[in-house]
């Protein structure tokens, strides 16, 4: 199944680029964060590098580190407990081929493993032990299996078969003991769910959903009572009940004034394909491409349909296509919560958002590049956190 390549390669970080300091004028992660204060810092993954920005000063570019993974990097995922980061890149099945898994330690800035397999790959999640992942076959692929993977060598020990097609986006519960699971449905043939799965069983255990169309971007609350969804076409979101699997709120943007920029095959096929649930879950960001991020109210939980409280425009705008990069370049956009909620990112555009204010505060050139980005905190010279879901889901338990 797999073709196992180990690498104890050293990389040491390289000159920066987008006209950003030299390395050597720069302070390293390592000597920034050897302290026993929490030093929190945004890690962005452009294609074939690791770009680490300091979110406590000002977001100073202050590492950035070649990487493997020019053939497209699909997810990004870290194991706190022992410093390991994963990188899937390659292609997403079908005409795009394989992909592969790489494994870097952040405490020794070197590849472990790397593996290279005969499927497709996606935006994967990983236990909060470290031990597993959960890698998706990839969003061009119609056999809807997500693989059980192992953290020790990247090999695999179990498949979760799902009804859904194009496996792509995927989510693991707080307390690592569920996993869920988005299909794209790029074929639009009905499988418009949002699949749960046993993360010890290895086996779909509800569904949510339909959705008014396939699954993309997606967050969940923190006690798994709610998920909020972007689908394919669809300006807005919905919010499904995971207890009862129904959906219980429709947010439709066109209905409130917006209009979804037409532009046919230039155009992201989920305009908000981007949304965010804020660490205290008070509030979703969601994105309405190109120019605008919706700031929604949804404190009042399952008892209030959610309140569009805020709009933010984005400068610049998100259409353009990433560069360097592979394929599937048209920035579509992610957005990320920091953990302490004092910041949003907005992927393949670059604003970092003060959520006090609801306005950019600056704008990091890489990050306009790539829509794969995490927080990783770090204490006394090792992680302590890293933000696995993109979308940010709520910790409130």
């Amino acid at each position: 199944m797999v073709g196992l390549i180990v690498c104890m390669i050293g990389i040491l970080g390289a000159g920066a680029s987008s006209g950003a300091a030299p390395a050597d004028t720069r302070r390293s992660v390592h000597s920034i964060a050897a302290d026993s204060a929490v030093h929190h810092f945004e890690y962005v993954f452009p294609d074939g590098w690791i770009y680490v920005f300091n979110i406590d000063s000002g977001h100073a570019l202050v590492d950035s580190l070649p990487v493997p993974t020019t053939a497209g990097v699909r997810g990004v995922t870290l194991s706190p407990p022992d410093g390991m980061l994963y990188i899937s890149y390659g292609g997403d099945g079908a005409g795009n081929g394989d992909g592969s898994l790489l494994q870097y330690s952040l405490l020794r800035d070197s590849v472990g493993w790397n593996v290279h397999y005969t499927h497709g790959i996606d935006s994967h999640a990983i236990t909060p032990d470290g031990t597993t992942i959960f890698m998706p076959s990839g969003e061009l692929t119609n056999d809807g299996k997500w693989y059980v993977v192992s953290t020790v060598d990247g090999t695999e020990h179990g498949v979760i078969a799902t009804g859904g097609l194009n496996p792509h986006n995927t989510v693991v519960s707080l307390d690592g003991a569920r996993v869920y699971m988005g299909a794209r449905d790029v074929n639009n043939v009905g499988h418009d769910s949002l699949y749960v799965a046993s993360a010890a069983a290895h086996q779909v255990v509800k569904r949510a959903g339909p959705f008014v169309s396939g699954v993309r971007p997606f967050t969940i609350n923190g006690t798994e009572t709610f998920a909020f969804v972007t689908l394919t076409g669809f300006l807005g979101f919905q919010v499904a009940n995971l207890t009862t699997g129904r959906v219980v709120y429709t947010l439709d943007l066109t209905t409130m004034g917006w209009t979804k920029t037409g532009c046919g095959n230039q155009c992201a096929t989920a305009p908000s394909h981007g949304i965010s649930l804020s660490p205290d879950e008070r509030e979703l960001y969601v994105i309405d491409w190109p120019d605008y991020v919706h700031v929604f109210d949804v404190s009042g939980g399952p008892r209030q349909a959610p309140q569009q409280v805020a709009d933010i425009a984005l400068i610049p705008s998100m259409n353009h296509s990433e560069s360097p990069c592979l394929y599937d370049c048209l920035a579509d956009g992610w957005l990320q919560h920091s953990r302490d909620g004092r910041f949003v990112y907005v992927g393949d555009q670059g604003d970092v958002i003060d959520t006090a204010t609801r306005q950019p505060v600056t704008n990091l050139s890489t990050l306009s590049n790539t829509r794969k980005m995490i927080e990783i905190d770090w204490n006394e010279g090792v992680p302590v956190f890293a933000a696995n879901a993109r979308a940010s889901v709520g910790y409130v338990r």
